[in-house]
């Protein structure tokens, strides 16, 4: 299945096409497609009337600099600063980071879309693009928080996406811009960066966002269309049942497979289950590509369809919203 991005705050002519094709089965929502609460609330209910099957509506809102949404939204704060907590209350900042991850999952299911793309459990060891988005650059200290925010989302009826598998944080380079590698062996990895993604998956996590970065002493290729590292060991290795996620493959260093249809086929065949498209202007090569390949699964996203609230008055009447929003942003309201 493909997750694709739209232009605007409304749906273009070409987008409602779009909807109607068969192996269209989400949307990933950006900054771009937010004007109010109101407007993106329309918005979903839009692209539901208009799709031709149920679609997995999603977004990126981590907190800190990754908020999507953030006009009368809490301002989430970013992870790292739970990661400092920890050094001197280890219980007070894990219970912290789970009202943090019901928050952030419960106002965005109050709007009806059913994924926030959560949590980063890369290690917070100077990537350029994970910075501030990771909580501790310890694995143990991480393992500990994802079991404590996958617990807090799956509360809010959400599903839980362990990111950037098999981890981002331990390379310099933001793979929206550059190629990266990762030089360790896999033993290293298993120590250290999959210690996060064994805990989360422990813990029920539905979903998995691959990195576009490749490890050699582990496969040639970069993880998010690596068979090696989908099929051998997320699957096989790690028992992982869930859905998985190619990063998106218009940064640059999905280019390494070729051209969007190359991209395409280099995830899905590596074991992928959806792909993102990001960037409205690769939408159609990237449709055009599919036509070619076997139909997909019409069930393949449905696990990860949200649970339970569907609307904002049902979560302010909910104590537990005020009094996640007293501990972890205090008075905090997101400004555009």
């Amino acid at each position: 299945m493909l997750v694709i991005g739209i232009a605007g705050t409304t749906l273009a002519t070409a987008e409602r096409e779009w909807l109607q094709h068969p192996s269209v089965g989400g949307v990933i929502l950006f900054t771009r497609n937010f004007a109010s609460r109101a407007q993106v609330t329309d918005l979903v209910a839009a692209i539901r009337a208009e799709a031709r099957q149920p679609q997995l509506l999603c977004v990126d809102q981590e907190g800190g600099r990754v908020q999507r949404f953030r006009d009368g939204f809490a301002a989430l704060p970013s992870l790292e600063g739970f990661g400092k907590q920890y050094a001197h209350d280890a219980a007070g900042a894990l219970a912290l980071a789970r009202e943090h991850a019901w928050l952030m999952a419960s106002e965005i299911r109050a709007l009806d879309v059913d994924l926030s793309f959560a949590p980063v459990v890369d290690l917070g060891r100077g990537n350029r693009a994970i910075g501030d988005r990771a909580f501790s650059p310890e694995p143990a200290i991480v393992a500990e928080f994802t079991r404590a925010y996958v617990a807090g989302m799956h509360e809010a009826g959400m599903a839980a996406t362990l990111k950037h598998f098999p981890g981002h944080g331990s390379v310099l380079e933001d793979t929206h811009f550059d190629s990266a590698t990762d030089p360790r062996d896999l033993d290293t990895l298993r120590r250290e960066d999959l210690r996060p993604f064994v805990a989360g998956i422990a813990a029920g996590a539905e979903a998995m966002m691959l990195a576009h970065v490749t490890y050699p002493a582990v496969a040639p290729e970069p993880a998010g269309y690596s068979p090696r590292w989908i099929g051998d060991i997320l699957r096989t290795e790690m028992g992982f049942r869930g859905v998985v996620f190619s990063d998106d493959i218009g940064m640059a260093a999905a280019e390494s497979a070729g051209g969007i249809g190359a991209r395409i086929d280099a995830h899905l065949d590596a074991g992928c289950d959806a792909v993102l498209v990001c960037a409205p202007t690769i939408v159609p090569d990237s449709l055009a590509a599919m036509e070619r390949r076997p139909p997909p699964r019409v069930d393949a996203l449905a696990s990860l369809f949200g649970r339970g609230r569907c609307d904002w008055n049902s979560l302010l009447a909910d104590p537990r919203h005020a009094s996640a929003r007293a501990r972890v942003v205090g008075d905090g309201v997101a400004e555009a």
